[in-house]
């Protein structure tokens, strides 16, 4: 079995793109030997893709290439990834008690689940996140600057580490399909809350293309967008980033077409 003692781990949540809908191709089905993912029933295995299973769909996302760049950037480290995106979830469900129908799942409440199974075996180094799209409407966007603050704020808060890493995709911006006013609301949401949180960074998706819905990456545009995350967690996590004070204590030893 691959050692896990410098194992570093990742939380991938969000939506859809997080999770992943590019199409799998036998490239995307080649075992790194320290690169690795937490199965649904929370047992290590080769990070292959779909490495999500929130939905039948689920295929290519970001976070085995964003894994890959890691571990070969630091031959003692062993990356582990632990899914969690649920496909068409508004930032409503990330809360305590949040249920979505659409994946039988308690999207906020299961990923700290995760997480602190996967605290046993190694140390959380950040949350990749990917989500708005469910949010990009008349009635939801205008709240959704705050709620990424709360969910933020919550997740390092019960994680226990105040300075998390947290590092925040942009939604596709897709040829032949402008943004509408809410989406770019959402947008703005995402950069201000990285430009305000020194230990928060924004991951640009211009240039990026979809399957053809013009909602979901495809396949290449998830490998290009998760060596884009590593390098910004790089750069964040690096000389040039945040001091970072000591974190609390761990988590084990606390007293629609709207990116489906």
């Amino acid at each position: 079995m691959t050692d896990l003692g410098n194992l570093h781990l990742f939380l991938l949540a969000g939506q859809s793109n997080m999770a992943g809908r590019g199409g799998v191709e036998p490239r995307d089905r080649e075992p790194h030997p320290r690169v690795l993912a937490l199965s649904r029933n929370g047992e290590w295995q080769p990070a292959i893709d779909p490495i999500h299973f929130d939905k039948p769909c689920a295929g290519v996302g970001p976070g085995r290439a964003f894994a890959r760049v890691l571990a070969e950037a630091n031959e003692s480290v062993t990356v582990g990834l632990i899914p969690c995106a649920a496909g068409g979830s508004p930032i409503s469900t990330w809360q305590p008690g949040g249920y979505w129908e659409q994946t039988r799942s308690r999207p906020y409440e299961d990923a700290v689940a995760r997480v602190r199974r996967a605290t046993e075996d190694g140390v959380l180094k950040a949350v990749l996140w990917h989500q708005g799209e469910s949010d990009a409407t008349p009635e939801l966007a205008e709240g959704y600057a705050a709620s990424l603050r709360e969910l933020i704020a919550r997740l390092r808060e019960d994680l226990g580490d105040r300075c998390l890493p947290f590092v925040i995709g942009q939604l596709g911006r897709f040829d032949g399909k402008p943004w509408s006013p809410e989406r770019e609301e959402v947008n703005r949401a995402h950069i201000a809350v990285a430009e305000e949180d020194p230990a928060a960074v924004f991951v640009s998706s211009e240039g990026l293309t979809s399957i053809g819905d013009r909602v979901h990456f495809d396949a290449a545009s998830q490998r290009e967008f998760g060596r884009r995350y590593a390098a910004a967690y790089q750069r964040l996590a690096g000389s040039a980033g945040p001091k970072r004070p000591e974190p609390g204590p761990g988590p084990g030893q606390r007293d629609g077409n709207t990116g489906g």
